[in-house]
């Protein structure tokens, strides 16, 4: 549905040019709900202003469903209102002198998309039911909560009957609790009206949640996409490992053994793993865990591999944070090798406590140390 190829946008600074995407390539299928996520300046942003039209990139190709609305190489570059998309900004952008139902309506009255004369009135009270502010039509925008004002941008977007909805960190102006409640109903939303959505966000759990696909960027790129559970248990790069959740970096050297299993020698011993695709053997790499994957038992042990599915090393807990539903602790194993584990809240271990620690060697996995990118899994 979304089809980009080769896009490139390069801004000017008072310290020089930046590269704020590079060269990108992304395809958005049909009704999927697809995530970029990254850090501020990874070139999210830009990547979704250049498909809204609100940038001009220096090359590339951009292709909406079966129609190109920007070709660098050809001249083709459509305006924001010939694209057929619908967009929803983080800071809302919303008219605080206007009613709500007038928020929604004035695109359909105004503008190249506005609707057929005569059905303005339904499209946009239509709009207002799919987001639940129906009966608030006449009510201005400024007594509403945050939470109804994004919803009121939500269907000025939804009442053009895009072909696509943009939606760039919409969520991240709420409160905790209203974001978490939000996040259920834009995916249920817009799962029910089969829009195909490219969605920007900075937060990890958003993407997680929401996702059918995930696209993590850094510095233009895109570094690893997949569906999000693929990418959270299989990352590809220390970058996507240590952006996509919490993780602990053990260093090390990869070797591979005769009948063709991993280990990693690290300060812990010989790490059981699995190695990131295009890691060889002697390769400097860290090994990625994440703390609930290490298993914490409240015994000592004298270390060493108690199976061949896993690698059990004796640690001492440093400190203990009570989270609620769960624990986390910090461990100190080996010489001074420190590690987070996520435990459940009723293990009840106190500073000082000798703790054997089982890393499974199914979530143990070998890195490149210097972060450059292994093929990207799909």
């Amino acid at each position: 549905m979304i089809r980009i190829e080769g896009l490139a946008k390069t801004f000017a600074t008072g310290h020089g040019q930046v590269r704020a995407v590079r060269d990108l390539d992304l395809e958005v299928r049909q009704g999927e709900f697809f995530v970029l996520l990254g850090p501020s300046g990874c070139g999210k942003t830009t990547t979704l202003r250049c498909i809204a039209g609100l940038e001009l990139p220096e090359r590339g190709r951009i292709t909406i469903g079966e129609r190109l609305v920007y070709d660098g190489d050809r001249h083709v570059a459509l305006g924001p209102d010939e694209r057929d998309v619908g967009m929803v900004f983080q800071s809302y952008a919303i008219w605080p002198h206007l009613s709500v139902y007038d928020n929604v309506a004035l695109p359909l009255v105004h503008g190249r998309r506005k609707a057929p004369k005569g059905q303005e009135a339904e499209r946009a009270r239509r709009a207002l039911g799919l987001v639940r502010l129906d009966g608030l039509e006449r009510r201005s925008v400024t007594q509403l909560s945050g939470g109804q004002q994004q919803r009121v941008a939500l269907a000025r977007a939804l009442a053009l009957e895009p072909a696509v909805l943009l939606m760039d960190e919409p969520l991240s102006n709420l409160d905790a609790k209203l974001r978490e409640e939000m996040r259920v109903e834009l995916k249920a939303l817009t799962q029910r009206l089969g829009v195909t959505t490219l969605y920007v966000t900075h937060d990890q759990l958003e993407a997680l949640t929401m996702a059918d696909t995930v696209a993590v960027m850094a510095d233009g790129a895109v570094l690893q996409q997949g569906a999000p559970e693929a990418v959270y248990r299989a990352p590809a790069t220390r970058f996507v490992a240590g952006f996509l959740g919490q993780m602990n970096f053990i260093p090390g050297t990869a070797r591979l053994g005769s009948a063709g299993a991993w280990t990693a020698r690290t300060a812990l011993g010989d790490l059981r793993c699995e190695a990131a695709p295009g890691l060889a053997p002697g390769a400097a790499v860290v090994v990625s865990i994440r703390p609930e994957e290490i298993e914490l038992g409240a015994e000592p042990s004298a270390g060493g591999a108690a199976d061949d599915a896993a690698t059990v090393v004796p640690a001492r807990v440093a400190t203990r944070l009570f989270l609620g539903d769960a624990a986390l602790c910090k461990v100190v194993a080996g010489e001074q090798v420190e590690l987070v584990v996520k435990t459940r809240a009723s293990l009840a271990l106190q500073p000082g406590a000798a703790v054997a620690l089982r890393l499974p060697a199914d979530c143990c996995r070998a890195l490149a140390a210097d972060g450059a990118a292994a093929p990207a899994l799909a």
